[in-house]
């Protein structure tokens, strides 16, 4: 593997902020670090990077142990959440700045330069200052002087953060291109799902200094193994039953009143067994007419952007939301209605 996570783990006093983490990453992967604030993604990027020393545990780049080496000894960069460009110097020399401590003499460092601020359509603002740039081009400048010095790990510290919704997306399809056609290793730190989902290779989902599930987007978001992960990525309902039986690899659970199915993906469960269903509101489907289902009541509804969202209280108390695409189905709170879901639509989570 070419970046590698022993266990490493980092305490600030008496708190210990991650805990014993492991991950290996192959050549030319992009990894999201994905979780709330405070669950340790921007400790463990500043671990790889250098600039936070681990308690314990080893970080590997490439075969090589660089748990112990300063930051500017590591085959690694990190463009950060702020940009951290000099506002003193003009938009090519800040893209050069890391290589006077390579060796590479001041003609040869504006050659690389100009070459590497045409591969984000930048070379015509070369002689720009940084304040007369806006914040996404500051972010390419910044991506690009990360590039030049050809780390092996590059890592990314919520970087799109200080952009608008709309820029965020072009930029994260860019750093997208890039990272592909370099084949570039790449953390990237985010809080952000939708990101996450979309640029990645594999996702880690952090809680508490800890990851929950590393895989890739579609495994985070289809088979989520915990309530958690569940619910940060994308929405879905947590549902409390206990099993009955399994037949041909579909789990009977006791769920509200009713008897749902779940598929039991080989995993033996007893009879009897408290399990947690994790459905996403997208698969719960409601019926006005009360046809089949669980029993439920509206509580309240919303409508927007073509979607409506409905929550619903079961019979055993427990609210959940379904959404439906379309005009709104003329529901009302207070109405009676059924629900389901099709097994193949309920991952049990939280398994031992």
């Amino acid at each position: 593997m070419y970046l590698e996570l022993k266990n490493i783990s980092k305490s600030f006093g008496e708190k210990e902020v991650v805990k014993d983490l492991s991950l290996s990453l192959p050549k030319g992967e992009l990894l999201c670090l994905l979780g709330a604030s405070g669950c340790g993604k921007t400790t463990t990027l500043k671990m790889i990077s250098g600039f936070l020393k681990t308690d314990k545990g080893q970080i590997l780049v490439d075969g090589q142990d660089i748990t112990t080496l300063a930051p500017e000894k590591r085959p690694v960069s990190t463009v950060f959440q702020s940009y951290a460009l000099f506002p003193h110097m003009s938009v090519l020399e800040n893209v050069i700045y890391g290589l006077k401590f390579r060796g590479i003499r001041k003609k040869e460092a504006r050659e690389m330069g100009m070459e590497y601020l045409k591969i984000v359509d930048m070379e015509e603002y070369a002689g720009a200052s940084i304040g007369e740039i806006s914040g996404g081009q500051q972010q390419r400048v910044a991506l690009v002087r990360s590039l030049i010095t050809k780390p092996k790990v590059l890592l990314l510290d919520e970087p799109l953060s200080n952009l608008d919704a709309k820029l965020r997306v072009k930029m994260r399809e860019e750093i997208r291109e890039i990272q592909k056609k370099y084949e570039i290793t790449m953390v990237f730190v985010t809080h952000d799902q939708e990101e996450a989902i979309n640029m990645s290779d594999r996702i880690a989902v952090m809680n508490k200094g800890t990851f929950e599930q590393i895989g890739t987007p579609d495994e985070i978001y289809n088979h989520p193994k915990t309530s958690y992960v569940a619910t940060f990525v994308g929405n879905a309902n947590i549902l409390k039953g206990t099993a009955q039986e399994t037949e041909a690899d579909i789990l009977k659970v006791s769920l509200a009143g009713s008897i749902v199915s779940a598929v039991a993906e080989g995993k033996k469960i007893a009879p009897g067994t408290p399990v947690t269903l994790a459905v996403r509101s997208e698969n719960l489907i409601f019926d006005e007419t009360c046809q089949s289902g669980m029993e439920a009541v509206v509580v309240e509804k919303s409508f927007a952007g073509g979607l409506l969202r409905v929550v619903l209280k079961l019979a055993d108390g427990t609210e959940v939301i379904a959404n439906r695409h379309g005009i709104d189905a003329g529901v009302q709170p207070g109405q009676k209605v059924t629900c389901h879901f099709d097994a193949e639509n309920a991952v049990l989570v939280d398994l031992p």
